[in-house]
């Protein structure tokens, strides 16, 4: 591992920012940080260390091979994450990897099951966390040292419309138009402040994001942006079209891109099925699992004015004007999948639709937001 002495000072930088102003480190916590042997992601990793180490907090530092949206997580690293560290940073190369055990055996936790020792963790024992899947050195200088507080003002005006709303539509110039449920579902904000027992999200972070009700999505989405496939993310050329029927997919039409798409979802409707006859999924699962790995996931509108599309789904979820769709896994843990493949479209209408508003509330206008209150 490289001293502080032979890191890019401004990648000490953004560190310092992301240890002592996003998750406000204290004098003797526990940091565990888990990354790979990769140039990038292991230099961003030191950073973190030698930060939390000016914080008088003890760090440790975890390595394991890449993995990608189907691998595993090591049992080593598991076994890490369960000594319940007061912070937990995941500094992937790509993913982090799926938890073997707690996928056969999901932890239950407020009647729903949670199928990794990680997210459980957060939610019971409040361990603060961030992480940041295909981090690189220029995104994390780039992205991570911003203006915290008109972020989360931002972000937090977004939660508010949506809270209330019971359903949403989206239109863009490229052809979107679909219209959701959001019924008794509550919206997140990733806005960058990690401070608070059991608060965790991306770094970097500047996104507010909602689960549509499962089953309720219609219409169409184009995706003109970027979108993640099994090989990685693909900046678009040839727009997607997916089209989306009482909430799951029965179309998806385009160029190389769409076929993409296709494989990806059918080989993590397959790897359901073979999960489940091996062990690696609870009996009975193998189904649900490939069902809603056609479902519509998350909705999502970024808030970070530092971000780009560059062809990495970790930033470019977060480009202002811009929103992304999920298709796969959400976050009400009523549709668990193997995928959760997010897609860029650019420039939309986004609209929360409820009784009192029959025009409804305008949240984005071409992209850009309606705000009615000073961030």
């Amino acid at each position: 591992m490289k001293t502080k002495d032979q890191l890019d000072s401004r990648l000490c930088e953004a560190a310092r920012v992301a240890v002592q102003d996003v998750l406000q480190v204290k004098p003797g916590e526990r940091v565990l940080i888990i990354t790979n042997p990769e140039i990038e992601v292991a230099e961003i990793s030191a950073s973190l260390y030698h930060a939390v180490l000016e914080q008088q907090g003890r760090p440790v530092l975890i390595c394991q091979e890449i993995k990608d949206q189907l691998s595993f997580c090591e049992e080593a690293v598991i076994g890490a994450i369960g000594t319940a560290p007061e912070v937990c940073i995941s500094m992937s190369a790509e993913k982090m990897g799926k938890d073997r055990a707690a996928m056969a055996n999901p932890f239950q936790h407020n009647g729903k099951a949670v199928n990794n020792t990680f997210d459980y963790l957060i939610k019971t024992k409040k361990m603060r966390s961030f992480w940041s899947p295909s981090a690189t050195r220029d995104m994390f200088i780039r992205t991570i040292p911003v203006d915290y507080r008109r972020m989360k003002a931002e972000s937090h005006w977004i939660k508010k419309i949506l809270d209330p709303a019971e359903a949403v539509r989206i239109t863009s110039p490229g052809g979107t138009d679909i219209t959701f449920s959001l019924k008794n579902r509550t919206a997140l904000c990733d806005d960058g402040d990690f401070s608070q027992p059991g608060a965790g999200g991306n770094l970097p972070a500047g996104e507010t994001f909602v689960s549509p009700v499962v089953g309720s999505a219609e219409g169409v989405i184009v995706f003109d942006g970027s979108i993640s496939a099994h090989q990685g993310v693909i900046v678009i050329q040839t727009p997607i079209r997916v089209v989306y029927e009482k909430g799951f997919i029965t179309e998806i039409t385009g160029g190389a891109e769409a076929e993409a798409l296709r494989e990806t979802i059918t080989l993590a409707e397959n790897n359901a099925y073979a999960f489940e006859k091996d062990g690696r999924l609870k009996p009975g699962l193998g189904a649900s699992y490939a069902r809603f790995a056609r479902g519509l996931g998350e909705l999502g509108i970024g808030t970070n004015p530092a971000c780009r599309i560059t062809g990495n789904m970790l930033e470019d979820e977060k480009v202002y004007e811009t929103c992304h769709f999920a298709i796969g896994t959400n976050y009400d843990g009523d549709g668990d999948s193997l995928i959760h493949l997010d897609g860029l479209v650019l420039s939309p209408d986004i609209t929360a639709l409820g009784p009192g508003s029959p025009e409804g509330i305008p949240i984005t206008r071409g992209g850009k937001l309606c705000l009615t209150e000073k961030p």
